[in-house]
């Protein structure tokens, strides 16, 4: 497995958050269809309030804790998930590959053996210009991001501040 991993003298570049809050009633003003969510309580939120995003990407635990509400929706609904493997405070290929290729029509779901926090990142760079990025930010709730060359740009210095890894 390789990929990106933030070096451990970087890490406080990668704790402000990308995008704005987000409160639930204000979802309805966004497009399913052009809609990516990133963790498990935003992935669930998303899909009570009726919406079914393009992807959603989680790994069963929130803020630490292991969380199954996403993963039994999941579940009891029959949805076909792609399981991947991502240590924490990494994107591995492998992710990077799953989330390209959902955004361009395979699997909506992607469920993560590991951490799904940077998963933001890669979603970043590979939707079009105005997908709108949600996912939870520990003790604030939802964010939203919503894509253009501008916030490509930002991530993309932070992707350069990693290294990679094999």
């Amino acid at each position: 497995m390789s990929g990106r991993r933030i070096p451990e003298g970087r890490r406080d570049f990668f704790k402000e958050p990308l995008g704005t809050d987000l409160d639930e009633t204000e979802l309805k003003q966004h497009n399913a269809a052009k809609m990516i969510t990133v963790g498990d309580v935003v992935s669930l939120t998303v899909r009570r309030n009726g919406m079914t995003p393009l992807l959603s990407i989680y790994d069963g635990y929130t803020e630490r804790h292991e969380m199954t509400g996403f993963a039994t929706y999941v579940e009891s609904h029959g949805l076909e998930e792609k399981v991947i493997v991502n240590p924490a405070g990494t994107v591995t290929c492998e992710l990077e590959d799953a989330i390209r290729n959902a955004i361009t029509g395979e699997t909506g779901i992607i469920r993560v053996e590991g951490e799904e926090d940077l998963a933001v990142m890669p979603c970043i760079l590979n939707a079009p210009d105005g997908y709108d990025i949600i996912y939870g930010w520990p003790g604030k709730g939802m964010m939203c991001v919503t894509t253009d060359e501008h916030i490509r740009k930002r991530v993309k210095e932070l992707w350069n501040m990693m290294e990679d890894f094999e």
